[in-house]
């Protein structure tokens, strides 16, 4: 693994919340640290309400972690472009994040409770 990419279970529970809804919860988010970028809260996909989630046409690429797909979240309030991303078959060395989904903390609300 990249020296500057560190992954971690995150203690405690972790909400995601966006237009009002709870998405998810979990107790076995994971905390993933690159560099000097903020820490990014991992969420089992099974801890995830996906009947929210829309595929997205946006993908990108980190030569560290892969190929990224994205999501955007169907709320009441209309739909969240390109809110969450997964890595569906992430490199070898980050292979913990596979069926894992992050957020955008500008776009939804991750906390933990």
């Amino acid at each position: 693994m990249a020296d500057h990419i560190k992954i971690r279970p995150a203690t405690g529970t972790w909400v995601v919340r966006a237009g009002g809804a709870v998405l998810g919860e979990s107790q076995n988010a994971l905390e993933l640290t690159e560099g000097d970028y903020p820490a990014v809260i991992y969420f089992p996909r099974s801890d995830i309400a996906m009947a929210f989630l829309e595929p997205s046409k946006t993908t990108s690429s980190c030569p560290y972690k892969g190929e990224a797909s994205y999501f955007s979240i169907v709320a009441k309030s209309g739909p969240i472009a390109d809110a969450v991303w997964s890595y569906t078959n992430p490199n070898a060395e980050v292979a913990e994040i596979k069926d894992y989904l992050a957020f955008y903390t500008n776009k939804v609300a991750v906390e933990q409770i």
